[in-house]
């Protein structure tokens, strides 16, 4: 055997990134196996039961599973380790959830003892209804989200075979004029329909939304897209009507702008969740028309209200779209359980050979930070350290270099502190994009950028969603939402649409020297080693 990975009995793989058959091995990993850490030579990758089960719904078996590893392995593979991934896989599936002409919704599963063990869990037990036979309970149509959510906890993840309502039917067909689905694209579609509802993973830039169009035209239903913010809902709208058949009158925006309910009706997340004298009014949405079809955008963000409220979703066909499905708090699992399994994800590595993306140089740039900020970092308490670092004055010497590096280049600059960015906004002569901006200036604002008017922009975590920049190149990142590695994906995806000229991106990360910015900037990359990429490590005083 002389395979790149090294199969350890821990449910740890250790993959040998200079090896001939690193990529491949990589690929095969992908569906079962989370990243933990990738340095220089050895990524070290997790076995985990929520990758086998995503697996498994995605219709690998066990067989495949266990095929990858001892092909690629450079070593025996533990017996234990075997047994204990096809143990876990065939958990996937044991308890269903089905429709019953009698009682509506039924949990059952051909092995009694799993359905008496799962009778006598406190929260479970409290979900079910009557006991219809030995081997099935009624359930309530509205505890269909929170009882997978639980069982999933409890390690018998349910398959979901109770199928949806069709929902309120309206025509939608694409536009084929011009343009056509790329072959990904397509399948991604293919496969969210064929699972009836689930998780589709794409690169920034590669188009997801247009596979929510294609899922529209498949499901010719009413549908409710939820997204990140109102620019982001705009260009959702802008590209249904370039794309479908759709017109301005069926598409509606349900904001904190306009509140109009249509056939097909883009909301935001923010309001959605907004509280009014206790109570989430924006359940009037949910309830307002018998929705065929809901799309999450940036599915991986979704607030905790949000998936309260998908409980009483679970009937309707859900779309999930995400450029990562990394989450800091560990809530995948609710992703899994209330909005479905991963359906598709499309290595970034691959689009990118094939030239759907655009290619990207990584630097990190290292910077000192002068005496007082030492001393004040030595001095901050553990909650004020980051700030200290992450807005080193050197940073701003750093943008100037990198600017003029970059002469003629349009630059997103992005950061995370409001202070830091009005000051290298004003050091820049720069318009500043934060939360405050209204939406009318975002959109004037990013409209002058995209055209090329404006040559430098600075922005705030708001850009990090959603925001299409066809032309950007060139990032420079001054300072993160701590280790957050899906933040770290978003930003460079804002380069990653194929440029006209075919010019590579450049994405710049600064970081303070000997800090817990440097230890974050880790952590952050860590999702886009998993990706193939990988970062060039420079000094500021070399630039």
């Amino acid at each position: 055997m002389s395979g790149p990975l090294i199969v350890q009995s821990d449910k740890t793989v250790l993959l040998e990134i200079d090896h001939p058959q690193a990529a491949q091995a990589r690929a095969a990993l992908a569906p079962f196996a989370e990243l933990e850490r990738a340095p220089e030579h050895i990524h070290t990758y997790r076995i985990t039961p929520l990758a086998l089960w995503n697996a498994r719904a995605a219709g690998h078996d066990a067989e495949q599973v266990v095929d990858v590893l001892e092909s690629f392995s450079r070593f025996p593979v533990p017996q234990s380790l075997l047994i204990d991934v096809a143990e876990t896989m065939s958990r996937y599936g044991r308890v269903r959830l089905q429709s019953h002409p009698a009682h509506g919704l039924i949990l059952e599963s051909s092995e009694v003892p799993i359905l008496e063990e799962l009778s006598r869990h406190k929260k479970i037990g409290a979900m079910l209804g009557a006991r219809i036979d030995e081997h099935s309970f009624a359930v309530a149509p509205s505890e269909r989200g929170r009882l997978k959510q639980e069982l999933l906890k409890a390690n018998w993840p349910a398959e979901d075979l109770a199928g949806y309502v069709d929902g309120e039917s309206h025509p939608i067909s694409l536009k084929e004029e011009g343009w056509s689905l790329r072959d990904y694209q397509s399948y991604a579609a293919d496969s969210f329909w064929a699972g009836g509802s689930g998780v589709v993973v794409l690169p920034c830039g590669s188009g997801k939304t247009l596979v929510g169009a294609a899922a529209m035209a498949r499901a010719q239903a009413t549908t409710l897209i939820l997204v990140t913010n109102t620019v982001a809902g705009r260009q959702w709208r802008e590209e249904l009507l370039k794309r479908t058949s759709l017109t301005a009158n069926e598409i509606g925006e349900y904001s904190g702008e306009k509140k109009e309910i249509k056939p097909v009706t883009i909301a935001t997340y923010q309001v959605v969740t907004r509280k009014t004298k206790g109570e989430y009014r924006a359940l009037e949405l949910f309830d307002s028309r018998d929705w065929g079809l809901i799309i999450y955008d940036e599915v991986h963000l979704l607030p905790a209200p949000v998936f309260r409220m998908t409980s009483d979703l679970q009937s309707r066909r859900r779309l999930g779209l995400t450029a990562t499905l990394v989450r800091e708090d560990g809530m995948e699992s609710d992703v899994f359980s209330l909005i479905g399994p991963k359906r598709y994800d499309a290595p970034w590595k691959e689009l990118e050979a094939a030239g759907y993306i655009a290619t990207a140089d990584c630097v990190e740039v290292r910077v000192d930070m002068n005496f007082d900020e030492r001393m004040a970092y030595a001095t901050a308490t553990a909650r004020d350290r980051y700030r200290v670092a992450a807005t080193a004055q050197g940073k701003m010497h750093a943008v100037d270099k990198l600017l003029e590096l970059h002469h003629g280049q349009q630059a997103l600059v992005i950061g995370a502190y409001i202070d830091q960015l009005s000051a290298l906004g004003e050091h820049l002569g720069a318009p500043v994009i934060d939360g405050r901006t209204s939406t009318k200036r975002r959109q004037k604002l990013f409209d002058e950028f995209r055209s090329g008017a404006l040559p430098t922009l600075v922005v705030s975590k708001v850009a990090n969603f959603s925001i299409d920049l066809p032309e950007a190149a060139l990032a420079i990142q001054v300072s993160g939402t701590f280790g957050s590695r899906q933040e770290e994906a978003q930003r460079l995806g804002r380069l990653l649409r194929p440029k006209a000229d075919g010019r590579e991106a450049a994405f710049y990360a600064l970081v303070a020297r000997d800090s817990l910015d440097a230890s974050y900037a880790v952590h952050r990359q860590r999702f886009l080693a998993e990706q193939g990429y990988s970062y060039r490590l420079i000094d500021a005083v070399d630039l």
